[in-house]
Parts: structure tokens; C-alpha cells; sequence
């Protein structure tokens, strides 16, 4: 079994080298101490949350803490395009299930969208408490399937705020819209992307490829007229329509194994010598 995953503060495992110990304290701490009872001699991993994570072996626990000996370090890649989930909020908690099996399946970021049909709101004076249970979730996620780095979770967006966005982050930014209308497929609205950014920019590779997920009531007219506008391109995945809740992490998938993300060594090697 792969031994559990614990997190450490960003910036946390920076000067960590071989054969040092680090302190897990606080929550995790608490957690792997107390609630699993973590004894020496048990393997662990370390995270900073943000691209750096360590293999190492309990050597001491207790009062909610544990004392680690580093066995190696490692800096993942940052890889790109950055795949953006824009989930529309949706009812019976349906965006939370897409968010969730969306960082399984290795998302960098959610956008939660208040679109026009979503039944779902988030109320005025409540919007930070659930945008901390969507970094919750997300954090969650991230963390049960071992995870290096834990997704962003950006503000909640408007469709006005969220084209502006897409158009000030110009050229870098592409965009897919998940219609069961459309008849291109998602590799080929991802291909014409590709190929519109190496026409544009000089071969310069997209910087982050969103995948838009409408709500339960789908995506209005309107905001497919304005995301056309705002060069999105429209894709169908597969031949069903599938819930909010399942078409970003269905998306996710097939973009994964459309970029090689799943049939590659990403390149993520060890900053020091193993012990």
C-alpha cells in the first residue's frame, strides 16, 4: 500500500536535504500520531502542497507529532498547458462531486461559474464559506490520492467575469465549451487550439487550457454566443449527455490521454541522492 501523504506549509520542504529530520505538527501532525498512530520505522510522504514532496520514515512519534528522516525530494514539473475546470455551480451538491473527481484525475484549477441556468447559488455574505468548502473538498481530493500539489480554487466568476478574464490572460489562455450539441470532438477543438497558438504566438505552447462544464439546465444560448466570441471552441464529449457532475472529470480524462500526460514520465526526479 502507498504510505500516507501528509501536508507541510508551502515553502516548508525548501531546505530539506537527506538524512535531515522534519517535524510534522499541528493538524497533520495530530492526525498521523493520534488518529493513525503512526509508529517508528513507518514509511510517510511530505508535501509542500505546491510541487515538492519527500519520502521519508517515522523515527520518533508522539504528542501529536512526528519527527520524519528525509530519504529524498523531489520537484514535480510543472506542466502545460495548466488544465482549468470552469464547473458551473449546480444543485444536490453535483458540483462538488465534478471538483472532486476532477483533482483526482489532476486538475491544477477550478473556477466555480455561477452561469445562467444554475439552479444552485451562492448567497450574498456566504460566498467565502463556500469557496473554503470547495478548498476543502479539492484539499481533500488531492491529499487521499497522493497528490504533490493541491489544485487553486479561484473566486467565484460571473460569465461577464469570467470572459473578461479569458480576455486579459490573451493568446495563453485556450477554451473548450462542453455542449452535447456540438459535433467537434474535444481532440478536435484541443487540436484546433494547438494550432491556432503556434500561429499566433510563434510555437509558443498554451499557458492553461480550461474545459467549461455547464449546469444541470445546460449552457445557455447566449453564453455560447459569448464564449464563441471570446474564441472558445465548442466540443462534444461522446455520444451522451452526461451530468455537471460527471463532464469535467470525463473531460479531464480524455485531455489527459490526449496530451500523453498518462503515458509518460513527467520528469519529476529526485533534488538529492536517496539515502
Amino acid at each position: 500500500m502507498t504510505a500516507p501523504l501528509f501536508h507541510l506549509a508551502p515553502g516548508a520542504l525548501d531546505a530539506a536535504g537527506v538524512g535531515e529530520l522534519v517535524s510534522l505538527t499541528g493538524r497533520e501532525g495530530h492526525h498521523a500520531a493520534t488518529v493513525m498512530r503512526l509508529q517508528p520505522g513507518e514509511s510517510v510522504l511530505l508535501s509542500d502542497t505546491v510541487g515538492r514532496r519527500a519520502e521519508g520514515l517515522v523515527r520518533a512519534a508522539g504528542d501529536g507529532q512526528l519527527q520524519v528522516e528525509i530519504l529524498s525530494v523531489t520537484q514535480e514539473p510543472v506542466l502545460l498547458p495548466r488544465l482549468v475546470l470552469v464547473q458551473a455551480l449546480a444543485k444536490d451538491r453535483r458540483d462538488l462531486q465534478g471538483v472532486e473527481s476532477a483533482t483526482e484525475l489532476g486538475v491544477d484549477t477550478v473556477i466555480p461559474w455561477q452561469a445562467e441556468r444554475s439552479v444552485a447559488r451562492w448567497k450574498a455574505g456566504r460566498e467565502a464559506k463556500k469557496h473554503a468548502e470547495w478548498v476543502a473538498t479539492v484539499t481533500t481530493a488531492a491529499k487521499q490520492t497522493r497528490r504533490t500539489t493541491i489544485p487553486e480554487v479561484r473566486p467565484l466568476q460571473s460569465t461577464a467575469a469570467y470572459l473578461r478574464a479569458v480576455e486579459s490572460a490573451g493568446a495563453g489562455v485556450g477554451v473548450v465549451v462542453l455542449h452535447e450539441t456540438q459535433e467537434t470532438s474535444l481532440a478536435e477543438a484541443i487540436a484546433a487550439l494547438q494550432a491556432g497558438m503556434g500561429q499566433e504566438s510563434s510555437g509558443q505552447q498554451l499557458q492553461e487550457l480550461h474545459l467549461v462544464v455547464g449546469p444541470e439546465g445546460g449552457i445557455s444560448d447566449r453564453e455560447i454566443e459569448l464564449l464563441t466570441a471570446a474564441r472558445a471552441r465548442i466540443a462534444r464529449l461522446g455520444p451522451t449527455v452526461l451530468r455537471s457532475s460527471t463532464a469535467g472529470p470525463a473531460a479531464l480524462a480524455a485531455t489527459q490521454l490526449l496530451l500523453g500526460r498518462w503515458d509518460w514520465d513527467t520528469g519529476a526526479g529526485p533534488l538529492e541522492e536517496s539515502a
